[in-house]
């Protein structure tokens, strides 16, 4: 009842708003536009309403002042056609209309007056008809994405004016035609030297590839033609492009020999040339250390012994070449390369023996030579094969009559992948809702992930789509995403050796999306701001129609078309304007005795009633456990009512105050917001856990509040901010290679604590630099114990997977398996950004495989002087040094029995300070002498407080 009467009042007050109209703060010619695109829609969204898209908020809809800047609108079932009044948003930026299947037409030529558009995303609606040269006006396009609709005709010269586009996606329409090249007088896409991305497969391009296309100005890293009627030579160019990372020229009508250059591509890690009419020599691939994935099958080269470079591919996964007119022996050298996964040699004239070796690589799973000469097969029977299926098929070694051999049958394939659920209680949903991974009756978004370029080819390895998983994890919640868990199935190889997978994603706190939530997360996904691990290369997805909305709006009834005239709202609404008032006031009144009552109920519920009563004569702090309970109005009294002044940070849990107790004592109040409200009996023992804890590294727990609704934490205030803030330069402190050592120390001692001293053990299950805390004289404080889990004898509990991207453990993502390791985990990661001030994720790259990438210890600062904090003097020795960055390395080891235990930890960084002359047990000088302190700087602990994210296990 009580949530009727909100949803009464809101109603009632947004109808009389309407009545008492405003000045609209959208342009009339964004208007105008707005208006005709809804007019030429279906199914927009029923929040599209008034005449004032940037005042009301609507759905979709992006403003900058009085214009808007953006549309995003993918997976909303629109139909119709895109209008040419689009040219009147003359500020637009953003022009997301993606996995709209009913969306037709043609992209209207005055499309080219939104000079400002950076994003033009249209992935698998229903456009047809030429792309407009027009496009080509477009010079502040970063992002152009079409692929996946049914436009026909050629690729227009002009986009080769489009000089600042990063990702060009034609692909899968019906494009046909030369590929368009620049000839003094008309531009094309030779001239496009920034950009990343060519993704043309799966059109009908025809003709030769232009020799100018390729040049070494160019920056490519996808040169995808996949598919098409490409005819002649793949010109020697190619091989300029040496920032080339994966190359697809197969399935054309390409012939003559290959370009002896092609080596050149040493950072090539995908070449599919296969279904082709290549002739020549088999191409020298030496050199090309970082390629996985090999495909020239079904070409027509020379007859050759097997090649023995092949044997140096050190980064091979899978090689394909199947009707390759290969002949001879294959070394067995082949099959001790350790990245191996697949080798597919059928239909040639291999022969001889086929000896494996007595070493083959441990990830072999397929090795398939039908329809060859091999005469014997010489297995060591030493060497453990059960796990890789061997296919000798239509060989002379299975044409032995009366011989059963595993080898001369091919069995069938049950490659498959269902992300597994979590440890959770299974509940039963109703027909039409999903259970995920959680164990969650929700309904997801739903749509299929496909890769064009993996550079694996299992689809059985769960580890594999774990890690996919994962990173989708880190990537929602890194952009703050809705997202409770996400589940992956289905694995399959589509046309052209696509992996497609089908995706679902579950909404976190309810279960539904509204559209806010789905067209963020389809924006991420046709934006490609989400990067998944570098092995499956490049993707798009196709996302399905979302039909489970909640609406952020609380019209009720039925939703008017949109085409559908608003007269008759503004004719009802004013002739009934009085009686609404009254509504209005005895709406306000019921509401107002609702939340009376039930703040009445929920004080009945309070389990601190009985055990935790304060002192209220005693003024000072009195101890229950080391924690006091603090009345509401103390709350209030002491941080003036919450006043902004006294804000001094936010995040997901809360908002945190600054406080003055009585006595002049400095506090931080932990304001918990309404989604992060705990249940009673689950936040008092969270509090008894704190209570028990007390160490010059461990931030104290004060006191809690569990009052009016609420529930807050006290905390000792620290004064000098977070770590994070120290060694990015916000707070202005200043940090020499002795004080970090130091921090470290401190922060480390705090951990042992916990893990070694506090009574039950504790792991902290959030290290982070946000969650340590320096106070005055510099002290690191290990703060914020939100996930903090105490364990037992076992020394690991299983639960669900929580921690903070770039930080946390993955192998307890893995396993679920939490043990005190996960933070020594996240205390190495905190130890390398100690030293280089860069983020755990930064532009899609994370910090423990850049810097493992990066070391050589051949060379000053292990090889790391460039990635190091600029503010850190290398003129002065750097005591110890390359010890902090071993034990560092040691501590992110992906297997937790390799990492280092905190308290050795402790030992190694005490004994760095002895070397650099320094006594790790002496207090820390004072603010004024100890380093510097920009002025007008803010020092506040908790500003980045409570970043913590929940992810679900692979």
């Amino acid at each position: 009842m009580l949530i009727m009467g909100e949803r009464m009042l809101i109603l009632l007050s947004l109808i009389f708003s309407y009545l008492l109209t405003v000045d609209a703060r959208t342009a009339q010619s964004d208007y105008t536009a707005l208006l005709a695109l809804k007019l030429g829609w279906e199914n927009t969204p029923p929040d599209w309403v008034g005449s004032d898209p940037c005042g009301d908020d609507w759905e979709g809809i992006e403003c900058s002042k009085s214009r808007i800047t953006s549309i995003s609108l993918a997976s909303m079932d629109l139909s119709g056609q895109l209008s040419s009044d689009i040219r009147l948003l003359s500020e637009l930026r953003v022009l997301d209309l993606s996995y709209n299947n009913k969306l037709t037409g043609s992209l209207p030529r005055e499309i080219a007056n939104l000079k400002k558009l950076t994003h033009l995303l249209l992935i698998s609606c229903g456009f047809t008809g030429p792309l407009p040269d027009t496009i080509g006006n477009l010079e502040r396009l970063v992002f152009l994405s079409l692929n996946s609709n049914s436009f026909s005709g050629r690729i227009p010269p002009a986009i080769g004016n489009l000089s600042n586009v990063y990702w060009l996606d034609l692909a899968e329409n019906q494009l046909d035609g030369p590929i368009p090249i620049s000839n003094g007088t008309t531009p094309g896409l030779d001239m496009m030297h920034h950009t990343k991305h060519f993704h043309f497969g799966k059109n009908k391009l025809s003709g030769n590839i232009p020799s100018q296309l390729f040049s070494s100005e160019m920056t490519l890293i996808h040169a995808l033609f996949e598919g098409n009627q490409l005819t002649g030579r793949i010109p020697s160019t190619l091989g300029l492009v040496q920032s080339l990372e994966v190359v697809r020229f197969d399935d054309n009508f390409l012939s003559g020999p290959l370009p002896l250059n092609l080596n050149n591509l040493t950072n090539v890690q995908s070449l599919l040339l296969s279904n082709n009419r290549l002739s020549g020599p088999l191409p020298n691939l030496t050199g090309m250390k970082a390629l996985n994935y090999l495909d020239m099958s079904n070409n027509s080269f020379d007859p050759s012994d097997f090649p023995p470079w092949l044997s140096t591919l050190e980064s091979l996964t899978t090689l394909m070449m199947e009707n390759t007119q290969l002949q001879g022996q294959i070394p067995a050298s082949l099959f001790s390369l350790a990245q191996l996964q697949t080798v597919v040699l059928k239909n040639n004239q291999l022969n001889g023996t086929l000896d494996i070796g007595a070493t083959i690589s441990n990830k072999l799973e397929l090795l398939d030579l039908q329809t060859n000469f091999v005469e014997e097969f010489d297995l060591d029977p030493q060497i453990d094969v059960s796990k890789v299926e061997i296919i000798l098929v239509n060989n002379p070694v299975c044409q032995e009559t009366g011989v059963a051999r595993t080898y001369c049958s091919i069995s069938k394939s049950n490659d498959s992948y269902t992300t597994p659920p979590n440890n959770c209680v299974h509940v039963a949903c109703s027909s039409d809702q999903i259970l995920s991974p959680n164990c969650k009756c929700a309904y997801p978004y739903t749509g299929t992930l496909t890769f064009r370029a993996t550079s694996f080819s299992e689809t059985g390895n769960e580890t594999i789509f774990a890690n996919l998983e994962f990173s989708l994890m880190q990537s929602f919640q890194l952009y703050d995403k809705p997202v409770d868990s996400v589940s992956l199935s289905n694995p399959r190889r589509g046309s052209v050796q696509y992996l497609d997978l089908t995706l679902k994603v579950f909404p976190s706190g309810q279960d539904h999306f509204n559209r806010t939530g789905i067209s963020s997360i389809a924006f991420m996904l046709s934006n490609q701001t989400y990067k998944p691990p570098k092995m499956f290369g490049p993707y798009y997805f196709i996302g399905d129609t979302y039909e489970h909305f909640v609406d952020d709006s609380v019209l009720e009834g039925p939703v008017p078309s949109s085409k559908s005239s608003n007269v008759g709202i503004i004719a009802g609404a004013a002739g009934g304007g009085s009686a609404l008032l009254v509504l209005l006031l005895l709406a306000c009144v019921y509401v107002f005795r609702q939340k009376k009552n039930a703040k009445k109920v929920s004080g009945k519920n309070n389990p601190f009633g009985e055990q935790w009563d304060p002192d209220e004569s005693n003024t000072s702090i009195p101890q229950l456990k080391g924690a006091r309970r603090f009345t509401f109005e103390e709350m209030k009294n002491y941080t003036r009512d919450f006043s902004q002044a006294n804000n001094i940070g936010s995040g997901g849990y809360g908002k945190v105050y600054r406080g003055t107790l009585p006595n002049g004592q400095l506090i931080a109040v932990k304001r918990a917001q309404k989604e992060s409200i705990q249940g009673g009996m689950e936040f008092k023992t969270e509090i008894e856990l704190l209570s028990r804890v007390h160490h010059k590294n461990l931030v104290s727990l004060m006191g809690f509040c569990f009052a009016e609704g609420e529930q807050m934490l006290v905390y000792e205030y620290v004064a000098n901010g977070t770590l994070k803030d120290a060694v990015s330069g916000k707070s202005g402190i200043r940090l020499d290679w002795i004080r970090r050592l130091k921090i470290a120390l401190g922060a480390a001692r705090g951990l042992d604590y916990l893990h070694e001293h506090a009574n039950p053990p504790i792991i902290h299950r959030d290290i982070k630099s946000t969650n340590i805390l320096l106070d005055e004289r510099l002290t690191a404080k290990v703060a914020d114990f939100g996930l903090s889990k105490p364990y037992g004898e076992k020394g690991y509990i299983t639960t669900q997977v929580k921690g903070t991207m770039g930080y946390l453990d993955p192998e307890y993502y893995m396993t679920q398996q939490l043990t005190e390791k996960s933070d020594v985990y996240s205390f190495g990661v905190l130890m390398l950004e100690l030293i280089t001030a860069r983020k755990p994720i930064e532009r899609g790259k994370y910090i423990v495989k850049v810097v493992k990438n990066a070391i050589d210890k051949t060379k000053d600062f292990c090889g790391l002087k460039e990635m190091l904090d600029p503010t850190i003097d290398l003129a002065t020795p750097l005591h110890g040094f390359e010890k902090f960055v071993d034990l560092a390395i040691q501590s992110v080891e992906d297997s937790s029995s390799n990492r280092p235990s905190m308290n050795y930890v402790v030992k190694e960084i005490e004994n760095m300070l002895h070397l650099a002359g320094a006594n790790p047990n002496a207090e820390s000088a004072s603010t004024s002498s100890s380093y510097e302190v920009s002025k007008g700087s803010s020092l506040h602990p908790y500003e980045y407080f409570d970043t913590s994210v929940v992810l679900p296990r692979a």
